[in-house]
């Protein structure tokens, strides 16, 4: 049930309370405060300059490169420079991230529109007569009026705020969206390299496998090897086509990852084989509390942690009456001739009032949804932090394991390649069975891709710790 006040006109008392009601206004809206959450004064997984130097890490450029955004600058490869140019302009993900953001910032335009007055122009003329229609009567109206509803109780400025803090949210999220896109591309554009960089060590594997082959061939019309050689040289040849066929399939999959990050059609997209750039960047971690401002995905959780506290303050204004003020001035004549005549002026100021007495609790509902919203997004920025400090570490263990790997995996691939080239020789030579020197043979060619595959690792890895720590966007401190 409300309450009205209908519209009167002002006296010296009535314009006396407005301004009391005016200068005393209150705001309904939470103190924001930041919501506490874990900081830690180092990550655990951080591995010291003596680590990094005995693991071969690559310092590409100067560590503050993050810090001015560019980060896939860092890997040295100007293919992927001119295709990351391009995701801002292109990719339908981060275009569809600028919407949202163009209609936050529409939205924070349209509450500050209601702190001013809204002013309106009518006009109208009507002709009447009555029922024996010998008696008519012309009627001209035109006025201009105001309304404005004083912000007194801090309604419609918390929803100003609201609208700003979710206008904040939306900026960070598109620079999420953004940094995601980016690194997607990155990572897919490193994988095709990878492949290629197999493709090109098994298309050497093969011409060694057929040339051993015809060596075993030539042995076997000779009656030196047994026909179980030969069968077991083309079976390996055979395989290693296979892996070459498959290994041509994932670039082309690839390929395409990159044509729809890049908004293009899969069949109007190539890219052709480049030199490898095997950079793996030393990316600076910094400390934890820096991620707080470092990561867009956190600062679009707290600023909606700041959104729902507004949106309390709307849901608490409705336990205060609202006031209205309305002015009105124009004028009114049986004649169009006669309208703009002093005598027919019109005007009216008017203050109103409505309060709700009654109704069965729910505006206390919706105070107690509001908080109940805000203490969900305090949740969610809680989670969203813990998350991300999580994926940092991820990434920092990832880093310094698969740094030690990649020595590793080097050793086991040049000491493969010496006994391959060893079983070999002995087998030429008649000392060992040709199974011998296919086990060798596959020893070897395993070793030569997974040290490929670690080196991809480690980039990919590079990516994902630099999406972790935020890449190179910051939010200024609300």
């Amino acid at each position: 049930m409300k309450l009205s006040i209908p519209t009167f006109r002002f006296t010296a008392l009535s314009l006396a309370v407005m301004a009391s009601l005016l200068a005393s206004g209150c705001a309904v809206t939470p103190a924001y405060q930041l919501a506490a959450t874990p900081q830690p004064a180092s990550y655990k997984e951080t591995a010291s300059e003596a680590e990094k130097a005995a693991a071969g890490w690559t310092v590409a450029a100067p560590a503050d490169m993050l810090e001015r955004g560019p980060w896939w600058q860092l890997f040295g490869d100007p293919v992927l420079d001119q295709l990351v140019a391009s995701i801002d302009v292109s990719n339908q993900n981060v275009a569809a991230a600028v919407a949202s953001y163009t209609q936050a910032r529409a939205l924070v335009q349209q509450q500050r529109a209601g702190l001013f007055p809204s002013v309106d122009l009518s006009g109208s003329a009507t002709r009447s007569g009555g029922g024996d229609r010998t008696t008519t009567a012309n009627q001209y109206r035109a006025s201009i009026g105001a309304s404005w509803e004083p912000d007194i109780w801090g309604k419609l400025g918390a929803g100003v705020d609201n609208a700003q803090a979710g206008l904040q949210a939306s900026a960070a999220e598109l620079a999420a969206a953004r940094l995601s896109a980016q690194g997607e591309l990155a990572t897919n554009y490193f994988s095709l390299r990878q492949t290629d960089a197999q493709k090109a060590l098994l298309d050497a594997t093969t011409e060694g496998y057929a040339r051993v082959l015809q060596i075993t061939r030539n042995r076997f019309e000779a009656g030196i090897a047994a026909r179980s050689d030969l069968l077991q040289a083309e079976t390996q040849l055979a395989n290693a086509r296979i892996d070459q066929l498959t290994l041509t399939r994932q670039r082309s999959t690839l390929e395409h990852a990159i044509a729809v990050s890049l908004g293009k059609a899969a069949s109007e997209f190539s890219l052709p084989q480049a030199p490898w750039q095997m950079v793996v960047p030393d990316v600076p971690a910094g400390v934890p509390s820096t991620l707080l401002q470092r990561r867009p995905d956190i600062a679009a959780a707290e600023r909606r942690v700041a959104a729902a506290n507004a949106q309390i303050g709307v849901a608490r204004s409705a336990y205060f009456p609202a006031l209205n003020l309305t002015a009105s001035f124009g004028y009114a004549a049986g004649s169009s001739a006669g309208l703009l005549n002093a005598s027919n002026n019109l005007w009216s100021l008017g203050l109103s009032a409505a309060q709700t007495l009654f109704d069965a609790g729910a505006t206390q509902a919706r105070v107690a949804g509001a908080q109940a919203q805000r203490d969900a997004a305090i949740a969610q920025y809680r989670q969203s932090v813990l998350t991300a400090f999580a994926d940092v570490e991820n990434q920092l263990a990832a880093t310094r394991v698969l740094a030690q790997q990649q020595d590793l995996r080097k050793a086991a691939s040049t000491a493969a390649d010496q006994v391959e080239a060893q079983m070999l020789n002995r087998y030429r030579a008649g000392q060992i069975s040709y199974s011998e020197v296919v086990t060798a043979q596959n020893t070897a060619l395993t070793a030569r891709r997974a040290l490929v595959q670690a080196q991809a690792d480690r980039q990919t890895t590079a990516i994902a710790l630099i999406q972790a720590l935020g890449g190179g966007w910051h939010v200024a401190t609300p």
